[in-house]
């Protein structure tokens, strides 16, 4: 007869080798990529992903959100603020169908992202089943890689790939569609897990060509007047040191993008601001007077070039790129580079000439005067009602430049990326290619979570409060302090904007009749205020930075107020208007 501590070792032993099933596995894929958080919606189809859930919850921190798109974006606040891959889940139907806004936004910026979604039992695939969508079908244009699984054995090797894909070359999202028999069914073999390091038939080119790094130093070092654009490459590969280093050995004056806000502090004297459709003055005219542009990071979008034909057609550009489908597909490029951003540099900077360009860099200072008189003395000069740029400096100083700036899209977006100081890397998130209002609350609730020891500030207009507003839930919820400052015109400014400039003032279906905003957010349990008074607007500020949990600020402002300069569409940048 078997003793009681050898029947105890059998039982422990028919527990290990206990066959997980779908669902667990899936967790313990989650484990092995060391993911710490979810953003996710249950229901139906995803039911026993959340039950497998239930037994994890000491290692897997699960957000429950409002809205699927509010799972999304945060995700991909998560991404930007640390660097990791952002993981968010829903159900089907509906509940996948929600995340295709914030999956488009994600690949058009470069945001690592792991979407998981459950999908109705494999036999009503095709059926018409209740809350069946094709989200395979849907997401495949704006995802780099999706997949179907169908049988839970396929989990480990499919979620190894989904995490390898989103992270490695040009980061964006994956989405894997778990159908709900293969969520409950065993797996037939023991759970294993293989990080994958490489994938055949998917080789992003991290390492450049050594004969593309020294055309591209040739043309560097023989340019009279080079100019460098900087964009969110650099970011993504942890590349500011390294381009730091080259900026200063050769002496160029850059400009970034928007998305390439922060990748080197504001106050660095070869920075001189950034390019595009409501970019900085001289960073814009001054393309069509470089010889050499060096384009590191970026895709030449058309709120970066505005007509691309008359982009600097004067220059001869090295592109610096790790997605060979970005090089030459706007610009001609004589010295294409295609790799990493960060072993680009690396390999480049010993091939570089050391410069002093101080003649040509005072050619930008010197127009900086005509915008300084034209629009920044205006925008702060504190007359009338308060103006968006006074409110965005003051958070600047107090913050010292050196907190995470979340932004919706609109006006003060624009204006955010023009008066906040940025200090530190990866303290710019927006929604860039994609423009999607509604990003910013459940967005900066993302990036607090990827960096809980960072202060994390987002400004938001009143109409882009609306869309998401349903996620002041999730951040009382959650207890963190994420502040929010909304930038009420009582319009959606932006487009008013263009309807006065170009359509004859013919305001159509711009201004908004909007809610109490402060007494919503309290009904969510988050405290706050409103400011309407010039006066009164320091200690608002204060109030809101010293708030040790979650707090919103409402700040009443000038309604019809104008964002410049602005480079109308169609034309080229260095046409930008000041007023």
């Amino acid at each position: 007869m078997a003793t009681a501590i050898e029947i105890m070792e059998e039982e422990k032993v028919a527990i290990e080798t206990k066959l997980l099933t779908g669902s667990q596995a899936l967790m313990e894929c989650l484990i092995a990529e060391n993911v710490d958080t979810i953003f996710g919606y249950p229901g139906g189809a995803i039911m026993p992903v959340y039950d497998a859930l239930y037994d994890y919850m000491d290692r897997i921190n699960h957000i429950l959100v409002r809205h699927e798109q509010g799972a999304s974006h945060a995700a991909e606040g998560y991404a930007r603020s640390s660097g990791r891959v952002g993981v968010c889940m829903a159900t089907s139907g509906p509940g996948a169908t929600n995340l295709v806004t914030g999956i488009a936004d994600a690949i058009i910026d470069c945001t690592p992202m792991v979407a998981i979604t459950g999908q109705v039992a494999s036999g009503l695939l095709g059926t018409d089943a209740f809350q069946e969508t094709d989200v395979i079908g849907i997401t495949t244009p704006i995802c780099k890689w999706n997949y179907q699984v169908v049988d839970p054995d396929e989990i480990p090797e499919v979620m190894a790939k989904a995490f390898y894909i989103a992270a490695a070359g040009k980061p964006g999202p994956v989405l894997i569609d778990i159908t709900k028999d293969a969520q409950i069914k065993s797996m037939t073999k023991p759970f294993e897990y293989k990080k994958i390091t490489k994938l055949a038939g998917y080789h992003p080119r991290r390492v450049p060509k050594l004969e593309q790094v020294e055309k591209a130093a040739e043309l560097i070092n023989n340019a009279k007047k080079p100019y460098i654009l900087v964009g969110h490459g650099v970011l993504i590969s942890e590349a500011m040191e390294e381009f730091r280093e080259f900026v200063e050995k050769a002496d160029i004056p850059v400009a970034s993008t928007l998305l390439g806000l922060s990748a080197m502090p504001i106050d660095h004297p070869n920075y001189m601001g950034w390019l595009g459709m409501h970019g900085m003055y001289a960073p814009n005219v001054m393309t069509d007077q470089c010889d050499v542009l060096i384009a590191i990071g970026m895709r030449f979008d058309d709120r970066v070039t505005g007509d691309a034909n008359l982009f600097v057609k004067q220059a001869k550009i090295v592109h610096i790129e790790i997605d060979p489908a970005e090089v030459e597909k706007i610009k001609k490029t004589e010295a294409p580079v295609v790799g990493d951003a960060k072993e680009v540099l690396k390999m480049l900077l010993p091939l570089i000439e050391k410069k002093d360009h101080s003649a040509w860099k005072k050619e930008f200072r010197d127009l900086e005067a005509a915008e300084k008189e034209a629009v920044t003395d205006r925008d702060l000069a504190k007359v009338g009602k308060i103006k968006m740029a006074e409110v965005v400096k003051m958070v600047s100083d107090k913050t010292k430049g050196e907190a995470c700036i979340v932004v919706d899209v609109g006006q003060h977006q624009m204006v955010t990326a023009r008066y906040y100081d940025f200090k530190n890397p990866h303290s710019y998130i927006a929604s860039g290619g994609l423009g999607t209002m509604g990003f910013a609350i459940p967005a900066a609730f993302g990036a607090k979570m990827g960096a809980p020891d960072r202060e994390v500030v987002a400004f938001i207009g009143d109409g882009c409060f609306q869309m998401t507003i349903q996620e002041l839930g999730t951040i009382a919820q959650s207890g963190k302090a994420v502040k929010m400052i909304i930038l009420n015109n009582n319009f959606l400014g932006m487009v008013r904007q263009w309807q006065e400039l170009f359509f004859e003032r013919r305001y159509s279906f711009v201004e908004l009749q909007n809610p109490d905003f402060i007494t919503i957010a309290k009904g969510f349990g988050i405290p706050g205020h409103k400011c309407e008074d010039r006066n009164d607007l320091n200690a608002s500020i204060d109030a809101l930075l010293e708030s040790e949990t979650a707090y919103l600020l409402e700040v009443v402002v000038e309604k019809e107020e104008n964002v410049f300069p602005m480079v109308p569409a169609g034309r080229s940048v260095s046409e930008i208007r000041l007023k």
